[in-house]
């Protein structure tokens, strides 16, 4: 059964490799957004974003080796070898630039791919992320829930943690936790798969090429994220030459929760002439 807001959910082939992918096709010559979402999640999570995206610009989401609907890989991989992959897939759908969107640990492979793609990529809006492991960290405890991937297989301590890990809006309205739970139980992650993310983020920092970013970059953190605290947003700003920061009033996961409002600032960025809000 297709996703609301999405059409041609699919199994593709890219150098070797299985990834399911959702594409939305938007207006002839506008340019794709590719979505990355975070550690343990499908595209599904962040539908609600896109049905508050501007309607005429293309997307392509995928799900990450050994999450939802894509097949574990037989090794590990690193953020670099999963930029090349994505960057091919976005060269098989057949658009040659493309701008690109992650969240979280998405983030960090958004940021990686428009390192490897100066030319390619055209802009980039970086949501609820750092730097990778050098960052200001969240606390302990936070940090010691998002080890596993339980919180995604067990519903019921996923209603229990989520207030605490994501803040926002889930922290002052707990049944927002069940739609969130809904929508991850499309496909989940396997322990190894879970693995193989954590894997590929580890030890890995952006801080010494930021300040070679080329592209237009906005930054979306949320003023209550216990996972990666807003300081981390404004090091990102101080260190990415062409970005614009906007701090929006929810959590972690403000992306889908706030989706009415995010939604239309960021097809606001990718829209405007230079690239930049006015801040």
């Amino acid at each position: 059964m297709p996703l609301p807001g999405v059409t041609g959910a699919r199994t593709v082939t890219v150098r070797g490799h299985e990834l399911r992918i959702w594409t939305r096709p938007g207006a002839p010559g506008r340019t794709p957004l590719v979505l990355c979402s975070g550690i343990g999640t499908g595209y599904s999570l962040l539908l609600p974003f896109v049905e508050a995206l501007d309607p005429d610009v293309p997307v392509i989401g995928f799900d990450a080796p050994g999450v939802g609907g894509s097949p574990i890989p037989r090794l590990p991989y690193r953020f670099p070898i999963l930029a090349s992959l994505i960057g091919a897939l976005v060269r098989q759908l057949g658009y040659d630039r493309f701008d690109v969107l992650g969240i979280s640990w998405g983030g960090g492979l958004a940021q990686q791919i428009a390192f490897q793609n100066p030319r390619r990529c055209r802009r980039v809006v970086l949501v609820a992320t750092g730097t990778g492991s050098l960052m200001v960290p969240a606390r302990p405890n936070v940090l010691l829930t998002m080890a596993t991937p339980r919180r995604h297989r067990d519903p019921e301590y996923l209603m229990a943690v989520a207030p605490s890990i994501y803040g926002g809006q889930v922290r002052n309205h707990p049944d927002l936790v069940a739609s969130l739970a809904h929508a991850r139980s499309r496909g989940g992650v396997s322990r190894r798969g879970y693995a193989y993310q954590m894997l590929a983020g580890a030890g890995w920092t952006s801080l010494p090429l930021l300040p070679l970013l080329r592209q237009p970059v906005l930054i979306l953190a949320g003023d209550d994220d216990p996972i990666i605290p807003l300081a981390n947003a404004w090091l990102l700003k101080s260190l990415i030459p062409h970005s614009s920061l906007y701090v929006y009033h929810d959590g972690h996961l403000g992306l889908v929760t706030s989706a009415s409002v995010l939604g239309p600032v960021v097809g606001d960025f990718l829209g405007s002439a230079h690239g930049l809000l006015e801040e």
